[in-house]
Order: C-alpha cells, then structure tokens, then sequence
C-alpha cells in the first residue's frame, strides 16, 4: 500500500466517523494512528463525553470483528481469555473462547475492574497471544483494544498501575463540545441514531496493509536523536519519580511517522515528533507526591519540548 493510499483510507474513515461523532477531529485521528500503528488508545474523560460512542463508530466504519465488555470489579480474567469446559456430549475439554478473540475490544471503564483483571491484558496488548492453562494462543491481528475510563470517579475504582499505562500507544481526553459543536450534536441525534446507519469503508485487508507501510516513513539520525533527548529529559525531572521507557520512545516513533503520513510526507520532521509527544509520553510519568495529575504530566512534557534544542534545517535532509 502507498503513503498516499494510507491517507485515503484515514480520510475515508474519519469523514465516516464524522457523521456521528461532531468535532474531535483530533481526537479521531489519534485514534486512527493507534490502529495503523498496531496500537491501544486510553480514552479519558467524564461521562457522557462521547468515549464509547467513538470507540463504536470506530468500529462501525471497520468491517472488523468488534467486542464489547463492561468492566466491573467482579470480572476475573477468564471472563476476557475464555475457559476449557467439560462437553459432556463429547466427553472432551473444549475452548469456549472470550471476548479477547476479536480485532476491536472496547474495555469499557477498565478502572472498574481489580487489578488482577487489569493485569491480564497486559500479555495480549504486548504480545498479541494469551496463556490459558499453560497452553499459550495466537489472537487475531490486527487487535486493538481502546479502554475508557473515568478520571473524577475514585470510589470503586482501581488506577490503572504505570506497567499497564504503559501498554497503550495514547492516552486522549475527550474534552466538552464547544458551543456550536453542543448545538449540532443536538440537533443530528433530536430525531435519528446516526450510529445505527454507519456502514464499514474499509476492510480487514486495507488495516492490515497500512500497518506494514507506514513503517517505511524516513527518519534522519537527527530527527531520532531528537525523540530520543526529549524521552531522556523526562528521566531526569526533580518532579517525576519514573520517566518513559523505552517503550515509550519506539510508540513516539511510530506515532510520528504515522503522522507524516497523514499530512502528506514520506519523512518525519520535529513538528510531527511534538504534534505526538504529549498523547504518547505523558501518561508513561509518575508524577511525585500531591502533583501528580495528567494536567501536571502533560506540562512536564511541553516544558521539555520548549527547552531541546530543534535539529537545524541541514540535518533534517532525508538521505
């Protein structure tokens, strides 16, 4: 598949989410480049923002297999795996297979769950298999899971641990319609479910292909010595206690390249590098003490930015 085709195809389904979802075009895009880049995406915000409906129209305008599963603290992780079960018809242990089988899990509320639940995700968002009674299986690919979560609600909930965060590509706020897009979004669902009509643009095989181009995005030495002095700052903050990992540094890679692609380059300048910088890195800090919030996390990472110096003009030439 060509960079160009990529775009299009990014095109097609943001133009296709847009007939649900009103504004957010930015917060749609992220969502795209956590699919393209074999990436989970953390939705956050307060109820009623429009979080699963995303992830559903998501889904929708993808002719990909789709589950959906609550979150709640009396979830055990065999409820996502699956379980072996005695047939007594057969007389044999067959799999009865979970919603982690699937190409788009929506993990609705995650922080709901207890952290034993939570944990056993963290095999199949990294690895893309699952271990049941010592047997490990392959799921399918592409797999993404986009959770949602709920900031302002602590009673009953469980945070997620940094191991975790750490698994998924973004971390995106929703945020509240300005006025204009409150109007708009009133009037499109008075009478109608826009959501009920989307039909699916692309195709398993179209996802796929994206997923192995945008991987030959150029990026100059200079460029990645630049992603890489931007992750290292955020090591050596008196205000954060654990900094970006490694991990952390490939997903602004990714990220970036992805994002050169979609404004129509087949190479990576600083711009995409910052454009990313904030939803891939801020909810990898452990923020100390009473600062830590995603508020404090995201201006740690934009003071970063500010203070590395820029790769001059000259050394962003892609050779």
């Amino acid at each position: 598949m060509t960079f160009e085709a990529v775009t299009r195809l990014a095109e097609q389904v943001k133009t296709n989410i847009g007939r649900v979802i009103v504004g957010k075009e930015e917060v749609v895009e992220l969502l795209l480049i956590g699919l393209i880049t074999s990436g989970h995406v953390l939705l956050e915000d307060v109820p009623g923002t429009g979080k699963t409906l995303l992830a559903k129209s998501l889904s929708r305008s993808l002719d990909l297999s789709f589950k959906r599963i609550q979150f709640t603290p009396d979830l055990l992780p065999s409820d996502l795996s699956g379980i072996h079960f005695y047939n007594q018809k057969t007389s044999e242990f067959e799999f009865r297979a979970g919603p982690l089988f699937t190409n788009l899990l929506l993990a609705d509320e995650i922080n709901r769950a207890t952290p034993r639940t939570q944990s056993s995700l963290l095999e199949c968002m990294e690895e893309r298999q699952i271990s049941i009674d010592g047997e490990t299986k392959r799921l399918e690919r592409p797999l993404m899971v986009i959770a949602t979560q709920n900031p302002v609600e602590h009673q009953g909930t469980f945070p997620l641990p940094e191991a975790q965060l750490d698994r998924f590509l973004f971390k995106i706020k929703m945020g509240y319609p300005s006025t204009e897009e409150g109007l708009k979004l009133l009037k499109r669902f008075k009478s109608d479910d826009p959501l009920a009509a989307l039909e699916p643009v692309a195709d398993i095989g179209a996802i796929v292909n994206a997923q192995l181009a945008y991987k030959d995005v150029k990026v100059t030495d200079d460029v990645l010595l630049y992603m890489l002095q931007i992750v290292e700052a955020t090591r050596n903050r008196d205000e954060v206690s654990v900094g970006v990992s490694p991990r952390g540094s490939q997903a602004l890679l990714r990220a970036a390249q992805v994002h050169a692609i979609l404004r129509g380059r087949d190479f990576v300048t600083p711009d995409d590098v910052k454009a990313m910088a904030k939803p891939a890195l801020a909810h990898r800090l452990a923020i100390r003490g009473m600062q830590r919030t995603a508020g404090n996390a995201e201006a740690v990472v934009d003071d970063i930015i500010r203070q590395i110096p820029v790769p001059t003009e000259a050394g962003l030439t892609v050779r």
